[in-house]
């Protein structure tokens, strides 16, 4: 089984920008939503920007230029609305890692996880407010972060470790620190926090689909029409034939996935290998109906795929309202704890299951 596709998403939202590889941090992969767009609110207040509420941010198209995002508008046929503004047939360049000082800071909180974020300004909101229709802002995480709420490595019975054992790679200190006030859980508990932040992405740093799953999905379509991996906004893509040491392959079959807890990355290039965490399923929603030539949502069947879905998918029994296609994850702990710059992965890398469940996982994220 290998890697077949990957993608970014430099500005949440968007269209997602395909790469041939990245570099994946604790906190995602490299420049992965680290920006995000703020709907102004008449009272002044700020709406989250997210494909399912505003269908229209398909038609925004990112790519990456040097240290800049280049941004462009697709106008629809029909257009989203008239008459067209002239920086709909522009381009907007975006530096990757733009200076703070003297920048706004505003709140933002993605799925009940709150963070602080600063304002981009004009010429950027400009662009963004005309190409839109209606008042916009774009912000940019900095070094902030957000709380992980659930389904973290560190929780899961694959990769929890013991109180005595994290006290004893701790050392001496750490096996007192929780009797010591100011000191809190020690180093291990702050290594541990530090490895499991997010950018502006919902619920995980990662996001893993199979093609065989989309093949599935397809089938369920009329002849001749296949359903657009992009719709379900994924990191990484896999795909191929499944194969254990010493034993021959089969192929993958939809919705295996399900059940994979642990996947080995070896590289094509240089052989190292490397561990993703797989912790939660992902529930989806209407954002798999959107067509992404339009910017609406689609017509005739590839509209009512969620619907089609919700007819053997919905097994996830803390999310028993939504079909699930994908897995979230994260570096497994021993790499996010043992590479502060990440691990780099490509399309063609071969990837293993390493470790499986015997069971689905169960959605346990809060309310929000």
């Amino acid at each position: 089984m290998k890697i077949t596709e990957i993608y970014i998403y430099p500005i949440k939202s968007l269209a997602p920008l395909s790469v041939s590889r990245t570099r994946l941090r604790r906190e995602g992969g490299e420049h992965d939503r680290r920006f995000m767009l703020l709907k102004v609110l008449p009272d002044g207040g700020y709406r989250n920007i997210q494909i399912p509420h505003f269908p229209e941010c398909a038609l925004f198209h990112q790519r990456l230029d040097g240290g800049d995002i280049i941004v462009t508008y697709h106008v629809p046929s029909p257009p989203i609305f008239e008459p067209e503004a002239p920086e709909q047939h522009t381009a907007l360049r975006v530096p990757l890692s733009p200076k703070l000082e003297g920048r706004d800071v505003v709140d933002v909180s993605i799925c009940g996880s709150p963070t602080l974020a600063y304002r981009m300004g004009d010429p950027y909101d400009q662009w963004f407010t005309a190409c839109f229709g209606y008042q916009v802002v774009l912000v940019y995480i900095g070094d902030q972060g957000r709380d992980v709420l659930a389904h973290k490595p560190s929780d899961h019975y694959i990769w929890r470790q013991p109180r005595r054992q994290q006290r004893q790679q701790g050392g001496w200190l750490s096996s007192i620190s929780g009797y010591i006030p100011g000191v809190g859980g020690g180093e291990g508990d702050q290594e541990k926090n530090a490895s499991e932040r997010l950018t502006f992405s919902e619920i995980a740093p990662l996001l893993l689909t199979s093609k065989a799953s989309l093949r599935d999905v397809s089938r369920r379509l009329p002849e001749g029409v296949e359903m657009d991996m992009r719709r379900f906004r994924p990191n990484i893509v896999v795909d191929g034939t499944l194969q254990a040491a010493g034993e021959e392959g089969e192929g993958l079959k939809a919705w295996e996935e399900d059940y994979w807890g642990e996947l080995s990355v070896v590289s094509s290039s240089t052989g190292e290998e490397h561990r993703l965490a797989l912790t939660a399923n992902c529930g989806r929603c209407t954002s798999i109906n959107i067509d992404y030539d339009t910017g609406r949502p689609s017509t005739g069947e590839s509209g009512i795929v969620l619907k089609k879905l919700m007819a053997d998918r919905r097994v996830d029994d803390g999310n028993k309202y939504s079909p699930i296609f994908g897995r979230y994850g994260f570096l497994a702990p021993q790499e996010s704890q043992d590479d502060n710059d990440g691990i780099e992965i490509a399309v063609g890398d071969e990837i293993h299951v390493t470790k499986r469940l015997d069971y689905r996982d169960s959605w346990s994220w809060p309310k929000y």
